[in-house]
């Protein structure tokens, strides 16, 4: 495990917030986003409708720029966004989790919740010099984000879809030239 437990989550549902507005543009009702909200084990207030459906999606561009942003540009988006939500760190345990940071109340609107969480989350990634752990996808048709936390760093593509479709274009290159 690269980071926390909580910050992993909170990065991993944050790139699959963030991917979802790319083509095929995914996570569009709101029986999506609840399966998203089970998904990534969200606790708290969810209130399972449009309202909620469109303010969770309406982060997607925020949370992008976040996570492919340079390590400095980063600190200057986490900053504004932890201070428009007022954020306060604090210590937590609930459920089958130990202590850890939680800087919004359970009964916040979700989507202030998960920009919140995803700013805490990137905390860790800018103190610890990982900002290698976001790239884009190597594949050249798509603009997907890739967060790796593989021990080795060999994460390249953002999707088993990708990823598969590169090893095919290899492979048949591969076959004609020999």
């Amino acid at each position: 495990m690269v980071f926390a437990h909580d910050v992993e989550l909170s990065l991993q549902s944050a790139t699959v917030l963030a991917n979802s507005a790319l083509e095929p543009v995914t996570m569009t009702t709101v029986d999506e986003l609840a399966d998203f909200y089970e998904s990534f084990g969200y606790t708290g207030r969810h209130d399972g409708d449009e309202a909620e459906l469109h303010a969770v999606l309406a982060l997607r561009d925020e949370l992008r720029r976040l996570l492919t942003a340079g390590r400095d540009e980063a600190v200057a988006l986490v900053n504004t966004m932890l201070a428009e939500e007022q954020a306060v760190p604090r210590l937590e345990r609930h459920d089958e989790f130990d202590w850890h940071v939680h800087a919004v109340a359970p009964d916040d609107p979700w989507a202030k919740r998960i920009r919140v969480e995803t700013a805490m989350a990137m905390i860790d990634v800018i103190r610890a010099d990982e900002m290698s752990r976001l790239a884009i996808c190597a594949d050249d048709t798509c603009e997907g984000v890739v967060l790796d936390l593989s021990r080795n760093r060999s994460r390249r593509f953002c999707s088993t879809t990708c990823g598969n479709r590169n090893a095919v274009a290899a492979y048949r290159a591969r076959q004609t030239s020999g």
